[in-house]
Protein backbone atom coordinates (compact mmCIF):
# COMPACT_ATOMS: atom_id res chain seq x y z
CA UNK A 1 0.00 0.00 0.00
CA UNK A 2 1.10 3.62 -0.77
CA UNK A 3 0.03 5.21 2.40
CA UNK A 4 1.79 2.45 4.66
CA UNK A 5 3.77 3.34 7.06
CA UNK A 6 7.33 2.37 7.52
CA UNK A 7 7.81 1.12 11.37
CA UNK A 8 11.03 0.83 12.55
CA UNK A 9 11.93 -1.59 15.90
CA UNK A 10 15.41 -2.03 16.93
CA UNK A 11 17.11 -4.41 19.57
CA UNK A 12 18.63 -7.64 19.72
CA UNK A 13 16.26 -10.28 19.98
CA UNK A 14 18.08 -12.76 21.64
CA UNK A 15 16.27 -15.89 22.30
CA UNK A 16 13.49 -15.20 20.62
CA UNK A 17 10.26 -15.43 22.84
CA UNK A 18 6.48 -15.02 22.98
CA UNK A 19 6.96 -11.34 24.54
CA UNK A 20 8.89 -10.60 21.34
CA UNK A 21 6.53 -11.77 18.80
CA UNK A 22 3.13 -10.35 20.70
CA UNK A 23 5.71 -6.95 20.43
CA UNK A 24 6.09 -7.57 16.64
CA UNK A 25 2.51 -8.49 15.78
CA UNK A 26 1.11 -4.83 17.27
CA UNK A 27 3.79 -3.37 15.83
CA UNK A 28 2.78 -4.44 12.76
CA UNK A 29 -0.79 -3.19 13.21
CA UNK A 30 0.86 0.24 12.64
CA UNK A 31 2.83 -0.92 9.39
CA UNK A 32 5.40 -2.67 7.63
CA UNK A 33 7.84 -3.66 10.31
CA UNK A 34 11.50 -3.07 9.46
CA UNK A 35 13.93 -4.40 12.10
CA UNK A 36 16.95 -3.26 12.68
CA UNK A 37 19.12 -6.10 14.53
CA UNK A 38 21.99 -5.62 17.06
CA UNK A 39 24.80 -7.83 15.71
CA UNK A 40 26.57 -9.77 18.08
CA UNK A 41 29.17 -7.12 19.27
CA UNK A 42 26.73 -5.00 20.11
CA UNK A 43 24.49 -7.38 21.66
CA UNK A 44 27.63 -8.02 23.94
CA UNK A 45 28.54 -4.33 25.08
CA UNK A 46 25.00 -3.57 25.67
CA UNK A 47 23.53 -6.58 27.27
CA UNK A 48 26.17 -7.99 28.61
CA UNK A 49 25.54 -11.23 27.40
CA UNK A 50 24.67 -13.33 24.14
CA UNK A 51 22.60 -16.47 23.84
CA UNK A 52 22.20 -17.01 19.71
CA UNK A 53 24.64 -15.77 17.18
CA UNK A 54 23.54 -12.89 14.64
CA UNK A 55 22.81 -15.40 12.11
CA UNK A 56 20.31 -17.44 14.01
CA UNK A 57 18.56 -14.57 15.24
CA UNK A 58 18.61 -13.25 11.67
CA UNK A 59 16.82 -15.91 10.83
CA UNK A 60 14.28 -16.70 13.50
CA UNK A 61 13.30 -13.09 12.64
CA UNK A 62 12.95 -13.18 9.12
CA UNK A 63 10.26 -16.23 9.50
CA UNK A 64 7.89 -14.12 12.14
CA UNK A 65 4.62 -13.24 9.76
CA UNK A 66 4.81 -9.42 11.35
CA UNK A 67 8.24 -8.91 10.19
CA UNK A 68 8.39 -6.84 6.81
CA UNK A 69 12.23 -6.76 6.72
CA UNK A 70 15.41 -7.11 8.85
CA UNK A 71 18.17 -5.35 8.50
CA UNK A 72 21.64 -6.14 10.91
CA UNK A 73 22.99 -2.13 12.21
CA UNK A 74 26.67 -2.04 11.11
CA UNK A 75 27.91 0.20 13.63
CA UNK A 76 27.60 1.30 17.18
CA UNK A 77 24.47 3.76 18.32
CA UNK A 78 23.33 5.04 21.13
CA UNK A 79 19.76 3.81 22.93
CA UNK A 80 18.08 7.28 22.30
CA UNK A 81 18.31 7.13 18.38
CA UNK A 82 17.55 5.05 15.36
CA UNK A 83 20.55 3.40 13.62
CA UNK A 84 21.37 5.07 10.79
CA UNK A 85 20.79 2.56 7.84
CA UNK A 86 20.98 4.11 3.94
CA UNK A 87 17.51 2.35 3.01
CA UNK A 88 15.53 3.02 5.89
CA UNK A 89 13.39 6.22 6.07
CA UNK A 90 10.75 5.43 9.39
CA UNK A 91 7.48 6.95 9.79
CA UNK A 92 7.48 5.33 13.28
CA UNK A 93 9.62 4.26 16.05
CA UNK A 94 8.19 1.86 18.52
CA UNK A 95 9.76 0.19 21.45
CA UNK A 96 8.95 -2.29 24.26
CA UNK A 97 7.97 -0.81 27.51
CA UNK A 98 10.35 -3.99 29.03
CA UNK A 99 12.98 -4.15 26.69
CA UNK A 100 16.59 -3.71 26.95
CA UNK A 101 15.97 -0.99 24.18
CA UNK A 102 13.45 1.35 26.32
CA UNK A 103 15.87 1.37 29.49
CA UNK A 104 17.37 4.67 28.08
CA UNK A 105 16.33 8.44 28.66
CA UNK A 106 12.81 8.22 27.39
CA UNK A 107 12.32 12.14 27.21
CA UNK A 108 15.59 12.49 24.90
CA UNK A 109 13.99 9.66 22.42
CA UNK A 110 11.40 11.99 22.17
CA UNK A 111 13.40 14.40 21.03
CA UNK A 112 15.28 13.07 18.31
CA UNK A 113 11.78 11.38 17.09
CA UNK A 114 10.45 14.88 16.71
CA UNK A 115 13.45 16.52 15.52
CA UNK A 116 13.26 14.15 12.30
CA UNK A 117 9.58 14.23 12.21
CA UNK A 118 9.35 10.27 13.64
CA UNK A 119 6.39 9.16 15.37
CA UNK A 120 7.00 7.80 18.47
CA UNK A 121 5.25 4.72 20.27
CA UNK A 122 6.32 2.62 23.70
CA UNK A 123 3.72 -0.57 24.27
CA UNK A 124 3.57 -1.57 27.49
CA UNK A 125 2.34 -4.78 29.55
CA UNK A 126 -1.16 -4.06 28.95
CA UNK A 127 -1.07 -4.10 25.21
CA UNK A 128 0.74 -6.97 24.82
CA UNK A 129 -1.44 -9.26 27.08
CA UNK A 130 -3.04 -12.78 25.41
CA UNK A 131 -1.70 -15.05 22.70
CA UNK A 132 -3.94 -14.09 19.84
CA UNK A 133 -5.32 -16.59 17.22
CA UNK A 134 -4.20 -16.09 13.51
CA UNK A 135 -6.94 -15.56 11.13
CA UNK A 136 -6.14 -16.88 7.61
CA UNK A 137 -8.48 -15.21 4.94
CA UNK A 138 -9.59 -17.90 2.71
CA UNK A 139 -9.99 -15.39 0.03
CA UNK A 140 -6.57 -15.45 -0.36
CA UNK A 141 -6.41 -18.38 -1.94
CA UNK A 142 -9.21 -18.27 -4.49
CA UNK A 143 -8.05 -18.46 -7.82
CA UNK A 144 -4.79 -20.34 -6.72
CA UNK A 145 -4.11 -24.06 -7.76
CA UNK A 146 -5.25 -26.08 -4.96
CA UNK A 147 -2.71 -27.49 -3.01
CA UNK A 148 -1.77 -30.81 -0.72
CA UNK A 149 -2.95 -30.18 3.07
CA UNK A 150 0.38 -31.38 5.26
CA UNK A 151 0.18 -31.43 9.05
CA UNK A 152 2.55 -31.88 11.56
CA UNK A 153 2.54 -32.54 15.46
CA UNK A 154 4.38 -32.12 18.51
CA UNK A 155 5.55 -30.10 21.98
CA UNK A 156 6.99 -27.26 20.28
CA UNK A 157 7.91 -26.33 23.69
CA UNK A 158 10.82 -24.45 23.54
CA UNK A 159 10.72 -22.90 19.90
CA UNK A 160 14.21 -22.67 17.83
CA UNK A 161 15.33 -22.19 14.94
CA UNK A 162 15.40 -26.19 14.44
CA UNK A 163 11.44 -26.00 14.28
CA UNK A 164 11.32 -23.01 11.92
CA UNK A 165 13.92 -25.06 9.63
CA UNK A 166 11.71 -28.28 9.54
CA UNK A 167 8.17 -26.07 8.78
CA UNK A 168 10.03 -24.64 5.72
CA UNK A 169 11.09 -27.99 4.77
CA UNK A 170 7.29 -29.22 5.35
CA UNK A 171 5.42 -26.29 3.61
CA UNK A 172 7.22 -27.72 0.68
CA UNK A 173 4.97 -29.90 0.44
CA UNK A 174 1.42 -28.28 0.69
CA UNK A 175 -0.34 -25.91 3.04
CA UNK A 176 1.09 -26.40 6.76
CA UNK A 177 -1.28 -27.31 9.67
CA UNK A 178 0.84 -27.50 13.12
CA UNK A 179 -1.04 -29.09 15.97
CA UNK A 180 0.53 -28.81 19.16
CA UNK A 181 0.23 -31.29 21.92
CA UNK A 182 -2.42 -30.18 24.96
CA UNK A 183 -0.38 -29.41 28.30
CA UNK A 184 -1.97 -32.59 29.67
CA UNK A 185 -0.96 -34.86 27.13
CA UNK A 186 2.60 -33.64 26.82
CA UNK A 187 3.29 -34.43 31.02
CA UNK A 188 1.68 -37.79 29.87
CA UNK A 189 4.65 -38.41 27.47
CA UNK A 190 7.10 -36.93 28.52
CA UNK A 191 6.37 -37.01 32.46
CA UNK A 192 6.47 -33.62 35.28
CA UNK A 193 7.89 -30.74 34.57
CA UNK A 194 6.71 -30.75 31.05
CA UNK A 195 5.59 -28.63 29.12
CA UNK A 196 7.64 -25.48 30.02
CA UNK A 197 5.18 -23.31 28.43
CA UNK A 198 1.55 -23.51 28.41
CA UNK A 199 -0.31 -24.51 25.33
CA UNK A 200 -1.63 -21.32 24.24
CA UNK A 201 1.99 -19.92 23.98
CA UNK A 202 3.40 -22.32 22.28
CA UNK A 203 0.39 -22.60 19.67
CA UNK A 204 0.99 -18.98 19.10
CA UNK A 205 4.79 -19.01 18.46
CA UNK A 206 4.02 -21.51 15.98
CA UNK A 207 1.46 -19.48 14.64
CA UNK A 208 3.60 -16.41 14.16
CA UNK A 209 5.44 -18.34 11.17
CA UNK A 210 4.90 -17.20 8.20
CA UNK A 211 5.24 -20.97 6.26
CA UNK A 212 2.46 -21.94 8.53
CA UNK A 213 -1.28 -22.04 7.49
CA UNK A 214 -2.63 -22.68 10.51
CA UNK A 215 -1.73 -23.81 14.18
CA UNK A 216 -4.01 -25.79 16.50
CA UNK A 217 -4.04 -26.97 19.67
CA UNK A 218 -4.81 -31.08 19.99
CA UNK A 219 -8.00 -32.56 21.70
CA UNK A 220 -7.19 -35.88 22.04
CA UNK A 221 -4.52 -38.14 23.71
CA UNK A 222 -1.64 -40.36 23.60
CA UNK A 223 0.72 -40.29 20.31
CA UNK A 224 -2.30 -39.62 18.24
CA UNK A 225 -3.62 -36.85 20.46
CA UNK A 226 -4.14 -34.59 17.10
CA UNK A 227 -6.55 -37.50 15.51
CA UNK A 228 -9.57 -34.91 16.12
CA UNK A 229 -8.15 -32.32 14.05
CA UNK A 230 -6.69 -34.64 11.46
CA UNK A 231 -10.22 -35.58 11.14
CA UNK A 232 -11.35 -31.61 10.49
CA UNK A 233 -8.66 -30.96 8.56
CA UNK A 234 -8.22 -34.34 6.18
CA UNK A 235 -4.61 -33.87 5.25
CA UNK A 236 -3.00 -35.56 2.04
CA UNK A 237 0.50 -36.07 4.12
CA UNK A 238 1.29 -36.74 8.10
CA UNK A 239 5.09 -35.12 8.42
CA UNK A 240 7.21 -36.25 11.15
CA UNK A 241 11.29 -36.19 11.98
CA UNK A 242 13.50 -38.73 12.75
CA UNK A 243 12.57 -37.84 16.63
CA UNK A 244 8.74 -38.02 16.32
CA UNK A 245 8.72 -41.00 14.09
CA UNK A 246 6.25 -43.38 16.01
CA UNK A 247 4.93 -46.75 15.06
CA UNK A 248 1.59 -45.36 15.77
CA UNK A 249 1.86 -42.95 13.79
CA UNK A 250 2.70 -44.93 10.81
CA UNK A 251 -0.22 -47.84 11.36
CA UNK A 252 -2.65 -44.27 11.46
CA UNK A 253 -1.65 -42.98 8.37
CA UNK A 254 -1.25 -46.26 6.92
CA UNK A 255 -5.53 -47.00 7.94
CA UNK A 256 -6.66 -43.84 6.31
CA UNK A 257 -4.83 -43.39 3.10
CA UNK A 258 -2.44 -40.56 4.58
CA UNK A 259 0.76 -40.40 2.83
CA UNK A 260 3.47 -40.78 5.68
CA UNK A 261 6.82 -38.78 5.11
CA UNK A 262 9.82 -38.90 7.73
CA UNK A 263 12.41 -36.19 7.63
CA UNK A 264 15.77 -35.85 8.80
CA UNK A 265 16.58 -33.44 11.65
CA UNK A 266 18.86 -31.42 9.61
CA UNK A 267 19.48 -27.84 11.07
CA UNK A 268 19.58 -24.35 8.18
CA UNK A 269 23.00 -24.81 7.10
CA UNK A 270 25.46 -22.36 8.87
CA UNK A 271 23.19 -22.33 11.83
CA UNK A 272 23.71 -25.17 15.06
CA UNK A 273 21.41 -27.98 15.72
CA UNK A 274 18.67 -27.20 18.44
CA UNK A 275 16.67 -29.85 20.99
CA UNK A 276 14.13 -28.16 23.01
CA UNK A 277 15.34 -30.53 25.38
CA UNK A 278 18.62 -28.89 25.72
CA UNK A 279 17.95 -25.99 25.81
CA UNK A 280 14.96 -25.90 28.51
CA UNK A 281 16.25 -22.64 31.21
CA UNK A 282 18.41 -21.43 27.95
Amino acid sequence: MDDEKNVVVTGSFDDLRSRHVRFLEEAAKMGAVHVLLWPDEIVRSLEGKLKLPQEERLYLLRAIRYVRRVTVVADETARDAIPQVDEVRPDVWVVDEASADARSDDARKRVYCESRGVAYRVLKEEDLTGFPVARFDAHTDRGQPARRKVIVTGCYDWFHSGHVRFFEEVSELGDLYVVVGHDANVRLLKGEGHPLFPQDVRRYMVGSIRTVKQALVSTGHGWMDAEPEIARIKPDIYAVNEDGDKPEKKEFCRAHGIQYVVLKRVPKEGLPRRESTVLRGF
